[in-house]
């Protein structure tokens, strides 16, 4: 099962966003949601500070700030290919 790692804050209401959207999607193509706080990792707070929310599958980053949905659809797809 493809795991997509969601990198954000606890605070961050764009990562609260993000996670309510992706969720429908990676049900549909039955892939897990690991959510990462970054507050609780210096190294991850420094590389993605201000970028959260930060969607990633597979080491490569999808997109980050607002969800795209078709780039998430897509990989998700190539992946099971």
């Amino acid at each position: 099962m493809p795991a997509l790692m969601l990198y954000g804050r606890a605070w961050c209401h764009l990562c609260e966003e993000m996670r309510a959207a992706l969720e429908p999607i990676a049900a549909r193509h039955g892939a897990a949601i690991e959510w990462i706080d970054i507050d609780q990792d210096l190294a991850l707070e420094a590389r993605y500070d201000e970028l959260v929310p930060v969607l990633v599958l597979d080491g490569a980053e999808l997109c980050h700030y607002r969800l795209d949905a078709e780039a998430v659809d897509a990989a998700l797809a190539a992946r099971r290919a």
